[in-house]
């Protein structure tokens, strides 16, 4: 007797999945000490961080959400931690400066 040849159901589209990465800044200790204000620096990545070479245009490879005195970005394409590193000592330096004034 010929063995049967058993097949196996497709595995679904082959090619590169979609990673997603999630940074979370924590902004307690500044907004209990009133230095700054969650929802301005919300709105100040969602108009500096670049997707595809423009700012302000995030679509649906960035999404930004704020929990009390906590910020998630969630992006579906490549982003370093350091990218958003420089935008919070931006902020930072911004509100040290006015402190001084």
């Amino acid at each position: 007797m010929p063995a049967a040849a058993t097949k196996k159901a497709p595995a679904g589209p082959k090619g590169p999945k979609k990673k997603t990465v999630t940074f979370t800044i924590d902004c307690t200790k500044p907004v209990e000490d009133a230095i700054m204000e969650i929802a301005s620096f919300e709105k100040y990545l969602e108009d500096r961080i670049k997707v595809g070479g423009k700012t302000g245009v995030l679509g649906n490879q960035i999404i930004i959400s704020r929990e009390k005195s906590k910020i998630n970005v969630t992006s579906e394409s490549l982003m370093s931690k350091r990218y958003l590193e420089v935008f919070d000592e931006e902020v930072s330096e911004e509100a040290q400066c006015a402190g001084l004034a």
